[in-house]
């Protein structure tokens, strides 16, 4: 069984969802934000499409776009 079949939202989630990367996350919010947040870096969602067309997830650039 996949990982979307066990999550009850990730259909709702994935209509939200504005990644462009192809990975297995997608609708999985939860899993999402713990793969970012290891890694020192904040999800796409929270970005604007034009930010997130860039790739950069550093908390530095979602602080610089927002001074």
């Amino acid at each position: 069984m996949k990982k979307k079949d066990q999550c009850p939202r990730a259909k709702i989630n994935e209509q939200y969802c504005t990644c462009t990367y192809s990975c297995d996350k997608h609708g999985i919010c939860c899993e999402c934000l713990h793969y970012h947040r290891q890694r020192g870096e904040i999800p796409a969602c929270f970005f604007t499409a034009e930010e997130e067309k860039t790739y950069n997830r550093t908390v530095q650039f979602f602080i610089q776009r927002r001074s």
